[in-house]
């Protein structure tokens, strides 16, 4: 899965540090972020190269512009709200998607979950409680409001991936109203006062009209394009396997044998993992 970036190691402890020439920006535009692809490779620009080409002489930006995301390796990753792209020759603006198959992995993970941090910046510029303008932390990732002191962390919403098999077959189901097109497991966010199981239950009801047992969770995956903690489980029908579908949330669902499940194996996500794994006969 994308995050699986061994032997390069990701560090999230919030430690700020002075950015240093070699370390990473990370600039976004609602979805789309600046990098640069050579030789089947993406790269972000640099400190260096941000103040080199963005800024000069008294314009150079301070420590303040460059926000402190995390580590991979030696290199530290920052942020920036503002920057003037088009003064980043061979630089280009890329929709998010790219980063579920870029090479390097470690590179596109730090993407990914830039991504995730960088909308959380930008809805929490202005308290919610009061209206005042928030400020960071200094001792965690966190933005608190110098008026009512409210605090706001990093929003992760948990949702379930569900893995829907009958003796030799699995449910297989595509979105309806979205880009992506490939097959996919029935998934949803988990609601108020509900357990991990109990999402998976109502989900599978609520998009097919199916019920479940031995429902058993699998493993899990941070996932940035949704600001999303994706917790997979499998789950055996119980009773009838007509599908009444919700086609609102899906544009079709239907089971497969196993030889016959019209996926093959991807590096980026749970769902595709947990499809793979049946469809192996490792489940």
């Amino acid at each position: 899965m994308i995050q699986e970036i061994a032997p390069h190691r990701f560090d999230n402890s919030y430690r700020p540090a002075p950015p240093k020439g070699d370390d990473c920006v990370l600039y976004f535009e609602n979805r789309s972020c600046l990098l640069r692809e050579a030789d089947g490779r993406i790269y972000f620009p640099t400190v260096a190269e941000v103040e080199e080409r963005c800024f000069s002489g008294t314009e150079r930006k301070g420590e303040a512009a460059y926000i402190y995301l995390f580590r991979i390796d030696e290199t530290n990753y920052y942020l920036m709200m503002e920057l003037d792209a088009g003064k980043l020759d061979g630089y280009r603006l890329e929709g998010k998607e790219i980063f579920r198959l870029a090479e390097p992995r470690h590179v596109a993970f730090a993407g990914f979950t830039g991504l995730h941090l960088y909308g959380w910046y930008k809805a929490r510029r202005y308290c919610g409680g009061c209206g005042a303008e928030m400020v960071p932390d200094g001792k965690e990732r966190m933005m608190r409001c110098p008026q009512c002191k409210t605090m706001e962390f990093p929003r992760i919403c948990p949702a379930a991936i569900i893995a829907v098999t009958d003796k030799n077959r699995i449910l297989l189901s595509k979105y309806a109203g979205r880009t992506y097109k490939r097959y996919a497991l029935l998934a949803g966010y988990t609601e108020i006062g509900e357990t991990m199981e109990e999402t998976v239950r109502r989900e599978v009801m609520e998009e097919v009209g199916l019920r479940v047992k031995n429902i058993r969770y699998y493993k899990s995956q941070p996932w940035g394009l949704t600001e999303t903690l994706l917790m997979g489980f499998y789950c055996e029908l119980d009773g009838s396997d007509e599908i009444c579908l919700d086609r609102e949330e899906l544009a079709l669902a239907e089971w497969f044998e196993r030889e016959d499940i019209p996926v093959e194996p991807m590096r980026d996500s749970l769902t595709n993992e947990m499809i793979m794994k049946f469809k192996n006969k490792e489940v």
